[in-house]
């Protein structure tokens, strides 16, 4: 059986002819989320609809789907805040008089955020701070309905309250626009944040992976761009930036360039513009911290108008076909696994090495892809396309934003980080994921089958299910909602039955290094040649066959 690496059917196979505690302290200076999150202009989308993604890495992050419902609540009424990722309690600020309904992160008016952290510079930090980053999207999801309204929250609130978290980029995005929102703290004592948020031009996309991407912005146009009114002087008075306001950068004043972030952050964003629009031919000058290299654009049009399915494949990356390809060379072993264990960077005799940081990582808690749909009355046209564990074995499944609760499988409490469960969505997909990493030139393919069929099925069965909901909204919004509740249960459950029924046809197909044909006989297919040819050449002679004097041998 020849062993060769299969890559994924992507969206746009030119380039392969061309050469969230998510810890990635090397891009940030405090541990802190490392992320990818993509946006999708709804002008740059196959059906009208905006889309932003967000991939939640940690070695340490249990993946489930929170639903929150809204309400309507008494006046003097106040909400405990506690940071995202620590848990540690923060304070309490005033709850909003009315709340929407939120499923992930995306609610009812099918507005929907994302993150990635930057961290930026330490002495930012505000150790009082009250909300943190996490908190801020949750609040602006409960209190928002687009994402100009949200931007307005989430600024009031640290405004009000303080900032508590390090430099974050923001993804948020309604039915109609795009925008990124990049905020810094300003340090202990310093209540508020200094941040600025432009809008990605329609029918272009936008990306950002740990690193401050805004750079220039225009200051008189705030159908464009917003931003704190000090955020200029500031860097000036902190002798962080020289020159005139149209030259200002808030990535350069507020997170200094460093390899780490150009390598293992923008190198993300890299990958996503190329694949998106390989015929713009982005040199990896930036990515590779070549001196006087132009950074990256903000963003990009793609070649073709981008369909869901699409962005859920950009999702799925690891530099396949590229010169930062992880599924070649020694650290893939013998079956072209695509990821290094960590820790990211290394140490040999005296000297540090790293290992490349792709999109689609082994550590991820969850992701999603959302769809935004302005034809659609909320509930209904907002879907959250969720997954669990690493985004290229992941199913993701349609969550729509209307739905009363979380299917089982998916729920808080199924399961935790320190108890395995086969009723979790988390543990089943790990479970499998895992056994795969052992082979995973072979294996793969099965599992990518098996995720093809599944996600095929759920996007034909969205195009039904909101035929059927609309007709169930128009008697009344209650009956669509329990019908959307039903069929994202129904569409976890299957998901779930063929990934626990995976787990056991892949251990015996595989069993003991050995594969099963398709009669069901076991065959033992050899290593790949190259491998083999490194075991020789590392230690010529050791593992020669030689013939012993008097030996019978067969022809």
């Amino acid at each position: 059986m020849t062993m060769t690496h299969r890559t994924p059917p992507l969206p746009f196979p030119a380039l392969w002819a061309a050469p969230v505690l998510c810890a990635l302290a090397i891009c940030a200076p405090q541990p802190a989320r490392a992320c990818t999150s993509y946006l999708v202009t709804k002008g740059a989308s196959a059906d009208g609809s905006t889309f932003i993604t967000y991939a939640a890495d940690s070695h340490t992050l249990y993946g489930d789907l929170e639903v929150l419902p809204g309400g309507v609540h008494a006046p003097g009424l106040t909400i405990p805040i506690h940071d995202w990722d620590t848990g540690k309690y923060l304070g309490r600020i005033p709850q909003a008089p009315v709340t929407y309904g939120v499923t992930g992160l995306m609610n009812e008016h099918q507005l929907a955020v994302g993150e990635t952290t930057f961290g930026g510079r330490k002495e930012l930090v505000d150790p009082k701070g009250i909300v943190d980053y996490g908190s801020l999207m949750r609040l602006a999801l409960q209190r928002a309905k687009t994402a100009r309204e949200a931007i307005s929250v989430m600024t009031s609130l640290v405004e009000t309250h303080g900032y508590y978290s390090e430099g974050e980029s923001f993804s948020i995005a309604d039915p109609d626009e795009a925008w990124i929102l990049e905020m810094v703290g300003r340090g202990p004592g310093g209540k508020g944040a200094l941040w600025v948020a432009v809008r990605v031009p329609d029918g272009y996309v936008s990306a950002h992976a740990n690193m401050s991407r805004i750079r220039q912005f225009p200051l008189k146009d705030p159908k464009n761009a917003i931003y704190s009114k000090d955020v200029i002087t500031y860097a000036r008075e902190k002798g962080w930036f020289k020159g005139t306001d149209a030259e200002f950068s808030f990535a350069d004043a507020y997170y200094p360039r460093g390899f780490g972030g150009m390598r293992f952050c923008d190198s993300r964003v890299w990958r996503f513009f190329m694949r998106v629009a390989p015929g713009l031919n982005l040199t990896t000058d930036w990515v590779k911290g070549v001196v006087g290299a132009k950074p990256l654009p903000m963003w990009v049009k793609p070649e073709r108008k981008l369909s869901v399915s699409d962005v859920m494949e950009l999702m799925r990356d690891h530099f396949e076909g590229t010169e930062f390809d992880l599924s070649t060379g020694v650290g893939a072993g013998p079956f072209g696994l695509p990821y290094r264990w960590r820790p990211l960077t290394w140490t040999y005799e005296g000297k540090k090495h790293f290992n490349e940081r792709a999109a689609s990582t082994q550590q991820t808690g969850f992701s999603f892809v959302t769809q935004s749909r302005s034809w659609l009355p909320g509930p209904i046209g907002g879907v959250l396309w969720f997954g669990v564990d690493d985004t290229w074995l992941t199913v993701y499944v349609p969550m729509y934003v209307g739905i009363r609760e979380a299917p089982r499988a998916y729920a808080p409490g199924t399961g935790t980080f320190k108890q395995f469960s086969w009723d979790a969505a988390f543990w089943v997909f790990n479970a499998v994921s895992n056994l795969v990493y052992t082979r995973w030139s072979d294996m793969s393919r099965d599992v990518r089958d098996a995720q093809a069929v599944l996600e095929g099925s759920f996007i034909t069965g969205v195009r039904e299910a909101d035929a059927a909901a609309l007709q169930q909204y128009q008697k009344s919004p209650g009956l669509a909602r329990d019908y959307l509740t039903a069929f994202s249960a129904a569409q976890a459950d299957r998901t779930m039955t063929r990934w626990r029924a995976l787990f056991p046809e892949l251990l015996m197909k595989y069993l003991d290094g050995n594969v099963r044909d398709a009669l069901g006989e076991v065959q033992h297919p050899p290593y790949p040649k190259d491998w083999y040819r490194r075991i020789v050449e590392e230690r010529p002679g050791a593992f020669d066959v030689t013939t012993i004097p008097g030996e019978i041998t067969e022809d």
